[in-house]
């Protein structure tokens, strides 16, 4: 299968829905969902922090990754951003076709 997931972790709502409506209309994505309310507790510089995020599941192919990757990075308000792609392995195939069809 050519389709992935991206997990995205943003800082609210804003820039989310901001991201997410860029790569539909970027073709970079077919779908993007919107999480709120996620708790992320991580190390940063040194020392563990937690903080309320909101994830962007992002629906795109794996042929796209690197592009993808360099979007949210160049377009992200962190100095590191969360983005992390796994290969989807099995699902709707009218859903993943559409995927495909979707995204350039």
């Amino acid at each position: 299968m050519s389709e992935t997931i991206t997990f995205v972790a943003c800082k609210d709502r804003r820039e989310a829905a901001a991201l997410a409506r860029s790569l539909v209309k970027e073709r970079l994505a077919a779908c993007v969902n919107i999480v709120p309310g996620v708790t992320s507790v991580y190390r940063w510089k040194g020392k563990v922090e937690e903080a309320r995020e909101v994830l962007l599941v992002i629906k795109s192919r794996r042929a796209l990754s690197k592009r993808l990757v360099a979007w949210v990075r160049a377009h992200h308000s962190y100095e590191v951003p969360e983005v992390v792609t796994i290969p989807i392995a099995a699902g709707n195939p009218a859903y993943l076709r559409w995927v495909r069809e979707s995204t350039r």
